[in-house]
């Protein structure tokens, strides 16, 4: 176990810049965003980001091909950008995030390769929780303030600085930095009490909540609950497990591109089709499938797995308070 002190963070962070592309949480007026870090800049590790960092592996818009055309030769070019990178001060739901993209886009049988390149290059330096927002209920979907999975190295906030862990070989590469010193009998004795403190018991009991999502997929329940939703895709796009995207091609003066951007289930066009028809037409049915695909679908493709880390973002920011702890209550306690 190394201790990395406070005032030490700068000096790694510039020298990690020398070989990485390092990524910190950063404070803007009252919202906190995943920056490129550069010299001055103070990360914001005390709190939960506003936003996850799944933009770092996932772009909010990325150029997948060009296409261009000589002598009337169509050429194609795949542009796979993946520098070594550093994520650092992600939180335990942030990594758990990760590892629901994971099953997606490293699929055995049709890998992303964009997501591959960058996921493989990639090390993700996780803060614990020993203070979680009133919004988290990561325990209740399998997670926890403490979780360690996922992450490459784990920093545990203590008097000073932080313990630091490593659980890969990539995390033990960071931890030859000099930076990081042997932790002292008294720092790991504390970090022992801190560990206790941090525990989080689950808000409610999920077990058969696929199967009550089944029982109330025609009933009255998703219009209720749905009803003050204004569809604006904060959920979405704050959220470190949905991956929702489209993709578009697009004119340029050399040519053309393939483009992939980030979309929503929640948006009326996300599902409409080339004839006019929409399969999911209302509020109440996107909404629906927003939670049938967290607790019904994804489970049944990954093992009982819940495509939620319980981060409570989707909570915190949404404009008319729409929670969905309460949507899970409702969902566990139908047909009782």
């Amino acid at each position: 176990m190394k201790f990395l002190k406070r005032e030490d963070i700068p000096g790694l962070l510039g020298r990690l810049s020398e070989r990485f592309r390092v990524y910190v949480p950063v404070k803007r007026a009252e919202v906190v965003l995943w920056r490129p870090w550069r010299e001055g800049v103070q990360p914001a590790l005390e709190h939960q980001g506003t936003e996850p960092p799944k933009a770092v592996l996932f772009p909010r818009s990325e150029t997948l091909l060009r296409f261009g055309c000589e002598r009337k030769e169509v050429q194609v070019e795949e542009t796979i950008e993946a520098p070594p990178t550093v994520i650092f001060g992600s939180r335990p739901c942030d990594a758990r995030g990760f590892l629901i993209y994971d099953r997606v886009f490293l699929d055995e049988g049709n890998p992303d390769p964009y997501y591959r390149a960058r996921r493989e290059a990639t090390t993700i330096v996780t803060v614990l929780c020993l203070d979680p927002e009133r919004t988290c209920f990561c325990s209740t979907v399998g997670g926890g303030p403490l979780d360690e999975e996922g992450s490459d190295l784990v920093l545990l906030p203590l008097e000073g600085g932080y313990l630091a862990k490593a659980l890969t070989p990539k995390g033990e590469a960071l931890l030859g930095d000099g930076a990081f010193v042997e932790a002292s009998e008294g720092q790991l004795s504390e970090a022992e009490r801190l560990r206790e403190r941090a525990k989080m018991e689950p808000l409610l009991e999920l077990d058969g909540i696929p199967e009550r999502f089944n029982e109330s997929f025609t009933s009255d329940l998703w219009e209720r609950v749905s009803q003050k939703c204004i569809s604006c895709g904060a959920c979405t796009f704050l959220c470190p497990t949905c991956y929702c995207f489209n993709i578009t091609d697009e004119r340029t003066p050399e040519g053309a591109e393939r483009l992939r951007n980030w979309d929503a289930c929640m948006f009326y066009h996300y599902t409409l089709e080339a004839s006019g028809h929409n399969p999911r037409p209302t509020k109440a049915e996107r909404y629906r499938n927003r939670i049938g695909h967290k607790f019904s679908y994804y489970p049944s493709l990954y093992e009982g797995l819940f495509a939620c880390c319980g981060c409570g973002r989707c909570i915190k920011s949404c404009p008319v308070s729409l929670d969905i702890r309460e949507v899970l209550r409702e969902l566990v306690s139908y047909g009782k």
